[in-house]
């Protein structure tokens, strides 16, 4: 009984589940696949800046950078002969100490001088990035970097990462973690407190809640996944250079978020995965695909301000309200028949 309201109550997230599983076997081409895999990649560091910009309401810019981060020290590390399943992890929580050094004198401004602070880091980091020859290369980067380090298993041997397909399922596993962290961390007093810096700070300041805590605990999480995005893109990808931590980058994140569905758990992994696959359809068009993209973007926000997410939020709503007063008037015209 439990497991079947359980599957009737799931059906929707097994299906999703047990289609990006497939994907591997559906994907037509080894070009398109390769985009797949680094929506995953993105869609993991969109997922981290909805935490501060959509749940906690701060603007950060500054992604990019600490994505760099991520990404030079596990390309540096990795090179140096250090395990990548080491080097991920430091890479991410030096990414989310820097953030908490960053963060403790930027988090006590507001609004746009917030955003103005976090852009003018993450250009700070793609400078330092393409001048600091001696450590990251200068603006030649960081070639070579191997793949992830097999993972050894007793019996069956060890799994390695060279492939496409072995390389999907190691991001798709991050992806997953990504998720159900956010998941468990939104929808938790934690999470409250969260929107409540969102909607009203000095509100939120005045009911007991600490807002300058809460919004650098924020701003950590957020910078330490997107550490952990970016030292899984250098191992893949195998090279690295300033553009890693391009603020360019933190703008495209920004679309995915807007387009999919700020403050909405579904909406930054379907922006990441959405518009990089549009934007590859529509390579016919040259430079007119800008044009297209930018009207789009502006029809969104104008009309759909809770992006694709909304539309589609709200067009369950209304199917799902048909559903409910169809039932309701099959059950009266009975309750009306047995009388």
């Amino acid at each position: 009984m439990g497991v079947s309201l359980f599957l009737k109550e799931k059906w929707f997230y097994l299906f999703l589940l047990a289609f990006a599983l497939a994907v591997p076997f559906l994907v037509p081409g080894r070009y398109f696949f390769q985009i797949i895999i680094m929506s995953c990649v993105y869609a993991m560091t969109t997922l981290s800046m909805n935490l501060i910009l959509g749940y906690t309401g701060q603007a950060s810019l500054a992604h990019a950078g600490f994505f760099g981060i991520g990404a030079y020290g596990v390309g540096l590390m990795t090179k140096a002969g250090i395990s990548f399943w080491i080097a991920l992890p430091i890479s991410a929580l030096l990414a989310a100490f820097i953030g908490l050094l960053i963060g403790l004198p930027t988090l006590r401004t507001r609004g746009s001088y917030f955003a103005i602070a976090t852009l003018c880091f993450g250009v700070i980091v793609s400078i330092i990035a393409g001048n600091w020859v001696s450590l990251t290369g200068g603006y030649t980067g960081v070639v070579g970097i191997p793949k992830p380090t097999p993972i050894p298993f007793p019996v069956m041997g060890q799994i390695s990462f060279h492939s496409l397909t072995a390389q999907y399922y190691l991001v798709f596993a991050f992806l997953l973690l990504t998720l159900f962290i956010m998941h468990r961390l939104v929808f938790s007093l934690q999470g409250l407190s969260f929107m409540a810096i969102r909607n009203n700070e000095a509100l939120a300041d005045a009911v007991g809640i600490n807002t300058f805590g809460t919004k650098i605990l924020s701003f950590v999480v957020a910078n330490f996944f997107a550490g952990l995005a970016g030292g899984i893109y250098a191992s893949l990808i195998g090279s690295i250079s300033p553009g890693t931590a391009s603020y360019m980058l933190t703008f495209n994140w920004l679309v995915y978020l807007l387009l999919g569905g700020v403050a909405t758990l579904a909406g930054p992994i379907i922006g990441a995965f959405a518009i990089p696959v549009l934007m590859e359809n529509l390579q016919f068009l040259e430079e007119y695909r800008l044009l297209i993209f930018g009207a789009l973007l502006i029809v969104v926000i104008i009309y759909f301000p809770r992006g694709l997410m909304g539309v589609l939020g709200n067009i369950w709503n209304k199917v799902d309200a048909k559903i409910k007063r169809r039932k309701m008037g099959e059950e009266y015209a009975e309750s009306g028949e047995s009388d």
